[in-house]
């Protein structure tokens, strides 16, 4: 990937209309959270990928940072963990593409509680993405581009759209200081998990390092562009749904299209709706085609590394893809479409399959923050010393002593850890509290179980 390739893969790994319905739901202090997630978590992510990449350049990522910090367990267990974490990522992001696409017709909508259209619809694009992905990340890249490009247009549509119906009608939604405050009542703090998981992605390209033309130069630049991008985006975006609709008409699965149909019908321009819901749609398939590229690496490199089965670690011989890995990511998500529907309504399985997402997500992030405390005084070895391509001002700035590696790794690890703990509530309009509580705690103990038998077994054999 070149660098135009590779800020579209950040922009359409960290940017996802769906949060932005979330972050509505609950008014105008979510454009606080927005800003005080991006703060506590996406800056201290991207200076330590950074950081930590430039030091340590190679396949796997973060798996080989928190290898080196931790040791070879925590090495695993972290790899591991942020793959099994996109297991029902990929159903919970199929599922909202799912949900806008069903405004592309009024006689579509009696299937928005229907769960064998959501399953039958994630089933069969994570398939294409899965057989996509194997063909190779030359053909997979396009998806994710068109994924970002496609983003674009339904953003810039709610902007255009919030601020015609505060010009014409007024703003629907009150903005005072006073609401601008975030609350600190438990029932009000539950979606800052979703608003913090939202600026993940900074990770993804580093661990395709080697698949990167210049890696060194080009990750930066690419990182900060993009997360100047994405902040803009999801506060932008929030404030003009909020401008379109009151909050209170605003839902997780398909608010960012209701505002777009509600607005769009006050102004006699309901022609945009469909195009609206079907590049919404379109976007987040990218995003799914992404992670499921990026994530795949992981199980390749750990069946390199002798933890996994070799077959893992084995190239398609005319393709030269990770297939097996692929395959595998492809497979254990479609299996995630049933886990998380299993007893629960449509809205149900979303919101648990979003929570799973953020516990098992944010320990990799707290071990990836660790690390870069860890590894603060560390020093290259010979086979890493820095090429003349590498930006001298980023290697300057993140090797000198100036750079406050401990003080982001403290404000990252808390910021993560947060994340977990609120995660862990059920929300008061979960009518199966104690299922959800369950559900939600046993997959991820058992997906935690799982990686570290694994690591056993692995180390065992070798």
């Amino acid at each position: 990937m070149g660098f135009r390739d590779l800020v579209l893969f950040y922009v359409v790994t960290g940017i996802s209309l769906r949060w932005i319905a979330t972050a509505a739901t609950h008014g105008p202090s979510s454009l606080v959270i927005w800003l005080a997630a991006w703060v506590l978590l996406y800056i201290p992510l991207a200076l330590a990928v950074i950081h930590l990449s430039t030091r340590f350049p190679a396949e796997g990522g973060f798996y080989v940072w928190i290898k080196k910090a931790f040791g070879e367990r925590a090495g695993f267990l972290s790899a591991w963990l942020y793959w099994v974490s996109n297991l029902p990522y990929f159903p919970a992001v199929l599922y909202f593409a799912a949900s806008n696409l069903l405004f592309l017709h009024p006689a579509l909508h009696h299937y928005s509680q229907k769960p064998i259209f959501f399953m039958g619809f994630a089933i069969l694009v994570l398939s294409g993405l899965t057989i996509l992905n194997i063909l190779g990340l030359n053909l997979a890249k396009w998806a994710h581009n068109l994924g970002a490009i496609a983003m674009w247009v339904p953003a810039l549509i709610v902007i255009a759209l919030g601020l015609l119906a505060w010009k014409n009608f007024g703003s629907a939604t009150s903005f005072t200081p006073r609401s601008l405050v975030p609350t600190a009542h438990v029932e009000d703090m539950l979606f800052w998990p979703v608003i913090i998981f939202a600026f993940i992605g900074c990770e993804t390209a580093s661990l395709m390092a080697e698949e990167i033309k210049d890696a060194r130069r080009d990750i930066p630049r690419a990182l900060l562009l993009a997360g100047a991008t994405i902040a803009f985006c999801y506060m932008l975006g929030t404030f003009c749904v909020l401008l379109a609709i009151p909050s209170s008409q605003s839902s997780n699965l398909d608010g960012l299209a209701q505002a777009i149909a509600q607005t769009a019908e006050r102004l006699r321009l309901s022609g945009i709706t469909g195009l609206g819901a079907f590049l919404i749609a379109i976007s987040n398939i990218g995003a799914a085609g992404a992670y499921l590229a990026a994530a795949s690496r992981l199980p390749f490199v750990a069946g390199l590394d002798g933890y996994l089965p070799a077959a893992f670690g084995n190239l398609h011989p005319r393709f030269k893809t990770p297939w097996i890995s692929v395959l595998a990511q492809g497979l254990f998500g479609i299996a995630f479409v049933f886990l998380g529907q299993a007893g629960a309504s449509v809205g149900g399985a979303y919101d648990v399959l979003v929570a799973i997402c953020v516990v098992i997500t944010m320990i990799p992030f707290a071990l990836i923050f660790a690390s870069l405390i860890r590894l603060r005084d560390r020093t290259r070895s010979p086979d890493d010393a820095t090429p003349a391509t590498e930006s001298a001002a980023f290697t300057a700035f993140t090797s000198s002593r100036a750079f406050p590696a401990s003080l982001l790794g403290v404000v990252g690890l808390f910021t993560a850890t947060l994340a977990i703990g609120l995660s862990l509530i059920p929300p008061q309009s979960e009518p199966h509290k104690v299922l959800y509580f369950f559900k939600l705690l046993g997959s991820s103990g058992a997906l935690i179980a799982l990686g570290l038998l694994v690591f056993q077994l692995g180390r065992r054999s070798t």
